[in-house]
Parts: C-alpha cells; structure tokens; sequence
C-alpha cells in the first residue's frame, strides 16, 4: 500500500522527531510504498537545501517531497512559527494530490495532526497519528501560551482529529492514560516506544573526552538533551545548591530554550557545567561520563511529554534517576525494573538525597547498570519499529466514519 508521511522534520534536519521519521519510514518502506511531505531543512540541518517549490529525493526507498516552506533557525523563536505555517500551507494542497492508500502525521508543526486527520478526510483514507508531544497541553503546561479562546480552539479541533483516527500511535502509558481521558476508545490507543539501540563497547572512565565531560568530579548526576519548557530545572538547580560543598557535580550536555536561564540561575553554583552536544560517535563518551543519568518531566506534564532518551541511557547500562511524578511512564519503568530511582519533582531536597544516595552506594549503582541493560533489552528499538509497521497495517483495513459520534463539532 501507499502511504504519506507527514512531518516537517525529515534529515538531514536533526530533530527528534526528524531521526525517529526516517526510521519509521525506511521500516514501513522494506514492505510498502512510502511518501513523505516534509519542509526545507531548519532544525540544526546537516546539510542546507537552496529555495525550491518543491524537491523531490529517493533515499532508502523512501520518497521524499519537500514543499519551499521558510527555514528560519529553529532558535529563531518567532520566525520559526513562519517556518511551521508556510510548511502547513504547501504541505496540506500537495499532500492532497498524492491520493495514498493511508494518511500518517506526526506532531511536527504541532498542529499537524489536525492537517493529517483533514487530508485523510477529504482523501477519504484511513488515520494514523503517531503523538510525540502531546498538544496543545505541551504549549500550556510548559508556559508557552495561556490558556484563551484560541487554545480552546486548537483542542477542540485536536480532539476531533483524535476521534477520527483509526489507531493513535503513543510513547507511553501515561500518555495513552491522557488521551483515552478526552474520549478516545482505548482499543484505538497503542503504545510503541522509540525504544533502545545498543551502542558499541562503551569507552573506559579514563578516556579524555569522558573526563572532559566528568569536568573533575568525584560523582557526576549528567543530563544529556534538550533543555526545552517540560524539564524541573528549577529543582535541579536546587538540589546541585545543596550538594555543592560534596564534590557532586551535575552536568548538562545540550541546548534549548532553557539553557541561557539556566546559566544565569547556576551562576554562582561551583559544581554545576554547561557543555554543548557532542559528535555523534561520542555519545557513548556521555553515556559513561554519568554515573547517575537524569530524566526529568516537571509535574503536570507526565503523559504529555515522554522522555525517549530513557531507552539510550538503559541500552548503555547506565542508572537512572527519574525526577517526575510517580504515575509518570519513566518512573514506573524505572520502579518496576529496579535500573534507577525516582523523586518527586517539586522537592530539591528529596533529589539531593537521591543523588546522596546514589554517591554512597557505589554497588548499588552497579546493580543499577545491569537491570538497565536488562531492561533495554525488553524495549529494543528493533522490534518497537516492527510494532509500528504491524499497527499501520492494522489500521489500512480499519474505515471509521471520520469520527466517532458523540464528537461535538
């Protein structure tokens, strides 16, 4: 069969949600046709595209259109939304010419799967929506907007898209938890995690760039990815405040929108450092330079933002700490598996303690690391991506009447 995928965010953009689309559509692409409408290239591109109306590439027998949408930096906050609302204006007509046998959109801009479930509409083609983030609660929960007419708006017509798709493709169970409550049918609701992909042999502690990463301390709590809007770095910063006199240090390796604020509010912290990404083939240098690896959701956000990078940190066999709330899907992994701990958020002095905790038990933490590979095992990428496939073939002799009836329009 023939199928659209539709995301803005397709390589050599470097997005999240741009790596996990390439996977997904060179899976779904070893058995069936695939189309993607992407945008020209603006998320930390590897590579830049000169204007084109649209560019046409084949790659892992993937087809790959890209519509001429603006490709403001993705750090270019207000532009960007002209990067998002040129991408919607000529990805929606020319997705509409394509007639695939089955429509897939992803949450890059975060409104497209209300395109996706408008282009599957009119196309008359079953609905798949694979969530990443979950909108526009992220918007609201993480102080991007208030709440107002508008965003009442975006729900409603969200929720519309959520009712008429035959299967909604999730990242874990508290998030399928948020989106069975605004009344979708459960047995329409899946869970298929991004899951892990197991690295090389990972470097010794003594590797330079791993002490480099380590910045001279004897115990390292790391964090390594975005620093966006859904993290509580407000109380990690207040927990790093009481351990600063123990020669515990917490690193952050990425960027994001919290960063610069960040740095300020760490200022005056001795044993607090800021590093940039690093080179792919050194992720597995981060990996070992945490001796604790942090995964955080600030309270409220649990279902709405689901942490991926959980997987990477298990399939490197490191422990984990988990600052979220305990119905959260990373603390319930990490309660269940025994590969790390959690604490509650909002409570700086309960995550100095974990880390303290975790410091003076060195054995433990061993323990930790063997349970996470354990666990990694039972989330390997792999089979995840075999469950995608087998849910959109599901979903390709599923035909709902665009939405279930008790829907308000």
């Amino acid at each position: 069969m023939h199928i659209l995928l539709l995301n803005q965010y397709y390589p050599p953009d470097t997005s999240a949600t741009a790596k996990m689309a390439v996977q997904v559509a060179v899976k779904l692409a070893e058995r069936h046709q695939v189309t993607v409408v992407a945008g020209r290239p603006s998320y930390d591109p590897d590579e830049f595209y000169p204007f084109a109306f649209l560019r046409r590439d084949i790659r892992d027998n993937v087809t790959v259109e890209r519509v001429a949408s603006t490709a403001y930096p993705r750090h270019q906050m207000r532009r960007r939304v002209s990067n998002y609302l040129s991408y919607l204006a000529l990805a929606v007509p020319r997705a509409l010419a394509i007639h695939p046998d089955i429509v897939l959109a992803m949450t890059d801009p975060p409104v497209a799967g209300i395109a996706g479930a408008f282009i599957a509409r009119m196309a008359d083609r079953p609905f798949v929506y694979n969530i990443r983030d979950l909108y526009p609660d992220m918007a609201i929960g993480g102080d991007i907007v208030q709440p107002n007419r508008w965003v009442d708006r975006w729900e409603k017509m969200h929720r519309r898209a959520l009712h008429q798709a035959a299967r909604v493709i999730v990242l874990g169970d508290d998030m399928r938890e948020r989106i069975i409550s605004k009344g979708v049918s459960p047995d329409r609701v899946v869970v298929v995690r991004d899951g892990a992909s197991f690295p090389p042999s990972p470097p010794e502690r003594n590797d330079l760039v791993v002490q480099k990463i380590r910045c001279d301390f004897s115990f390292v709590a790391l964090h390594a990815g975005n620093l966006g809007f859904y993290g509580a770095w407000d109380s990690l910063l207040k927990a790093a405040h009481i351990l600063r006199n123990e020669n515990t240090g917490l690193v952050f390796v990425g960027d994001g929108a919290n960063r610069a604020a960040m740095e300020i509010s760490a200022k005056a912290l001795p044993n607090v450092r800021f590093l940039p990404f690093f080179p792919i083939e050194q992720v597995p240098d981060v990996m070992m330079a945490g001796d604790v690896h942090i995964v955080t959701v600030r309270r409220g956000l649990e279902g709405v933002v689901v942490p991926s990078k959980l997987y990477s940190i298990l399939a490197a066999g490191r422990p984990v700490l988990a600052i979220a709330a305990a119905e959260s899907d990373a603390a319930r992994i990490v309660r269940e598996t025994g590969c790390g701990i959690f604490a509650d958020p909002d409570d700086p002095a309960a995550i100095a303690a974990a880390i303290r905790e975790l410091r003076n038990d060195p054995n433990r933490l061993i323990q930790m690391g063997i349970r996470a590979k354990e666990t990694a095992a039972k989330y390997a990428r792999v089979d995840e991506l075999e469950s995608f496939v087998e849910v959109i073939e599901e979903a390709a002799n599923h035909r709902n009447n665009h939405g279930d009836s008790h829907l308000e329009s």
